[in-house]
């Protein structure tokens, strides 16, 4: 005879069937515990245990004093070069970023399009809504960044301050599962979901200026682009018969 699913587990996957399909929006506020409870039929402290589960999951944010809110989704967008940050904050999203590593160091062979020996390794957390989203590792050409200040500047901003212009950049954007160090550092468990990104941005001489490989948790991301049906070509064959 098969086990019972726990209650708490009932109401976990109630909830998240509700904001996977939009009837909890993200930002949107659960009603109050006490509500919650009498509508499933069960205690405060089997429905504290559901919400718990879910906040670890990144699906809720319990707010003290102020309820519980659905995790706003993060939107990764494709369709313009910019630095994370800027992205995010265009969003209305609150993103700080603290930073683990800005010294010189030798790129690895991943990001050996540096073509330098020496060059800044720049390794960050980016944090949204005050949770770990994003762990990111950064080859830059060049040293004259190590002492610039980017808990609050942007990569790119930085590089054009010092005269380094920002042309271009290559993208491909995997699935992948977390692993050490960046869970650790991502306060989630090894092997949960990720997205893997890996961008090469290229100066106007065609240089390679940064190589960046970031980790983004996939229970926060969702990838927007835009297409165009501009050079879009169909070819239609008739089956043979």
């Amino acid at each position: 005879m098969p086990a019972r699913t726990p209650k708490y587990q009932v109401i976990a996957d109630d909830l998240t069937t509700k904001i996977k399909d939009g009837e909890l929006p993200a930002g949107s506020a659960l009603p109050p515990q006490k509500e919650l409870s009498a509508r499933y039929g069960v205690t405060l402290a089997t429905l504290r245990q559901a919400l718990k589960q879910l906040e670890d999951e990144g699906l809720l944010s319990q707010e003290p004093g102020r309820g519980t809110f659905v995790y706003p989704r993060i939107k990764y967008q494709l369709t313009s070069l910019h630095g994370f940050a800027e992205d995010l904050r265009d969003q209305g999203q609150t993103v700080t970023t603290e930073i683990l590593d800005q010294s010189i160091g030798t790129p690895p062979d991943w990001a050996a399009l540096i073509g330098q020996d020496e060059a800044l390794r720049l390794e960050r957390v980016r944090l949204v809504g005050g949770r770990p989203a994003v762990h990111q590792l950064s080859w830059v050409r060049g040293t004259e960044l190590v002492s610039a200040d980017l808990s609050d500047l942007s990569l790119y901003a930085a590089l054009i301050a010092k005269g380094r212009l920002v042309h271009r950049a290559t993208e491909v954007v995997r699935p992948g599962l977390l692993a050490e160090p960046a869970a650790g550092l991502l306060r989630r468990p090894p092997g949960e979901p990720v997205l893997v990104s890996e961008r090469v941005t290229y100066a106007l001489d065609g240089s390679a200026l940064v190589v960046d490989r970031a980790t983004m948790l996939g229970s926060a991301m969702e990838i927007r682009t835009e297409r165009a049906a501009t050079g879009l070509s169909v070819q239609w064959s008739r089956p043979s018969a």
